[in-house]
Formats: C-alpha cells, sequence, structure tokens
C-alpha cells in the first residue's frame, strides 16, 4: 500500500436530506479523486452515515464523542484520526467541502519549508444542484465551473485546516458544525507560533451551498446555544480570530508575508499580549481596551449576573 500523506478527517451530517446527502457526496468524490496520497476517515453515527460509507468504500469510525446536544468533539475526532492513520498531515475539513489538487500542492511546499504550519482560506460560495461524477478529470472541469458560478466567501472563517499531526494535541471539547471552533483553532496556532498560511490565492475549495433544516429550529449554526459553549469553552471573545489574522499568504507557489496596513498593525497590537507574551489574562484586557462597547456589555452582565 502507497505511503499516506495526508489524513482527511471529518463528521458529516445524516445522509437522509435528499439535498445534503447529495452534496456530502460530491464532495467526498473530490477527496477521493485525490489520488493514492491521501486517507479519508468519516467519523459519527448520524443516520445513513454508516451505509454510504460502506458503498464508498471509506473508513468509518461511528463511536466518536459527543456533547449533550450529540455532536461531535473536535477534540475526540482529532485523537481518532491519529489513531487510525499514520500520515504526517492531518486536514480537518467540513463534508460540503469539495477539494482539489492544489490542496496537496500547498501541503508539500509548506511540509519542505515549515515544521509546524496550519493551512487555511477562503471558500468559494456555489450552488451545486447536481450529482458530481466521479475522477480527477471530471473535478478538475468542475473546477472551471466555480471561478465563473462561484462567490469568494469573505475572510470570516475556516472550513478546513490542515497541519502536521504533532500539532493540535491538546484541546478544549468543541463542538463541530457550531461557530467558534475554527476561529479557535487560528488563534490556538498564532498563540503557539505556528505560521498561519492563507492559501485562498493557490488553493480552491468550494462550499456547496445549503439551508439549515437539519439544526435546531432551522436556524443558522452561530445562533444556536453551541456556538456560545464553543466561545466560552475556547477561552472568550478575544480568542475570535478569523483568516485575517493569518501572518502568511502563498501565492502562485510562493510563501509572502501579509502586506503591512494600519487595520494591520492595530489587530497586531490588539492581539500582542496573545501571540507574543502568551498571556491569556492581559490579552482578555487588551481585547477589551480595543472593544470598549463589548467591554460594557460585559461589564453590565456581570454587574447583573451578581445581583441575582
Amino acid at each position: 500500500m502507497a505511503e499516506k500523506r495526508l489524513t482527511l478527517f471529518t463528521a458529516p451530517k445524516p445522509f437522509i436530506d435528499p439535498h445534503i446527502s447529495m452534496i456530502q457526496t460530491n464532495a467526498l468524490k473530490s477527496w477521493q479523486a485525490l489520488g493514492e496520497d491521501v486517507e479519508i476517515i468519516v467519523l459519527g453515527n448520524d443516520e445513513g452515515v454508516a451505509e454510504k460509507m460502506a458503498d464508498m468504500k471509506i473508513r468509518h469510525f461511528p463511536q466518536v464523542a459527543c456533547n449533550e446536544k450529540g455532536t461531535p468533539l473536535i477534540s475526540s475526532m482529532l485523537d481518532m484520526a491519529r489513531q487510525n492513520s499514520d500520515s504526517p498531515n492531518l486536514c480537518i475539513v467540513n463534508t460540503d467541502i469539495i477539494l482539489f489538487p492544489d490542496l496537496l500542492d500547498a501541503m508539500e511546499f509548506a511540509a519542505k519549508h515549515l515544521e509546524r504550519f496550519v493551512i487555511i482560506g477562503q471558500r468559494w460560495d456555489m450552488d451545486v444542484n447536481k450529482k458530481l461524477p466521479a475522477g480527477h478529470q471530471n473535478f478538475a472541469r468542475f473546477k472551471q465551473e466555480v471561478f465563473q458560478q462561484g462567490k469568494l466567501h469573505p475572510p470570516m472563517g475556516s472550513d478546513y485546516f490542515l497541519f502536521p499531526r504533532e500539532c493540535y494535541q491538546d484541546i478544549p471539547d468543541l463542538a463541530i458544525g457550531r461557530a467558534g471552533w475554527d476561529n479557535w483553532f487560528i488563534f490556538k496556532s498564532r498563540f503557539e507560533g505556528w505560521p498561519v498560511i492563507d492559501a485562498t490565492t493557490d488553493v480552491t475549495i468550494v462550499h456547496q451551498s445549503h439551508d439549515y433544516r437539519h439544526l435546531p429550529g432551522g436556524q443558522p449554526h452561530y445562533r444556536l446555544p453551541e456556538t456560545r459553549d464553543n466561545v466560552v469553552r475556547g477561552g472568550g471573545e478575544h480568542t475570535i480570530f478569523t483568516i485575517a489574522d493569518a501572518q502568511c499568504i502563498l501565492k502562485d507557489g510562493n510563501l509572502i508575508r501579509k502586506p503591512t496596513s494600519w487595520k494591520r498593525i492595530k489587530r497586531e497590537a490588539e492581539i500582542f499580549p496573545l501571540t507574543a507574551l502568551k498571556s491569556m489574562a492581559l490579552g482578555k484586557l487588551f481585547f477589551y481596551v480595543f472593544h470598549p462597547k463589548k467591554a460594557y456589555r460585559a461589564l453590565r452582565g456581570f454587574i447583573k449576573g451578581n445581583q441575582r
């Protein structure tokens, strides 16, 4: 068996809703088209997952730890990915994301030049309402449609994180598929001093648009209580980082520093206690200094809580 260079791991939604089932199948087909260097691990026991993975011949591990709502925990997902693979690099990715071989090119470049790194990037949002045929050539043709029909998503979150398997050894119990976990991952990499690489220019990923019928009350994930739990478990609002906080850009096969701007200087000053001094207490203080309205709301909440 050929040595695997990368393990992709994910926890899909149930394969019940026809559209969700279709887009997840499309995504998994694109991962399989990446070739023999890539291993895929699917985690969780939601309805239809076991049957679909058996049909697609993808390794499936149902017994991932979940929170009280039944949502898989990323800490458990990481543990299971490490225990059941030996590739030097891991990538946690949402199951509705279509990938292309340029992700592997970025990985090989980073691994050649850096001991530790985290690759992230903006996604292209696109309405996909058809089953996509399997195979590398078919997805190469589909990629051309993306730039004509898709729309680049703002740098507010990340749908994948690619990193050496030694990274993210000890993390809080964050829920997958809820806002906040991806922000904490970016914070953690900056806090630890791992270069965060924004690969948006060189790596194309496609988010197949969908609604939120699969979530409680049909609400977006960022409005659910589990999102607040993620933020709290991650340490608080000062750990909310985005793709804009990456230090490096991968462009045309070259790693370059992000250009300086007054906005960036201000942001780096705000997070200096976290990224340079490694102080969570000072990081929280600086966050409130730079965001006085949020400081006021936090103070009011604290006072009300003590009056009860």
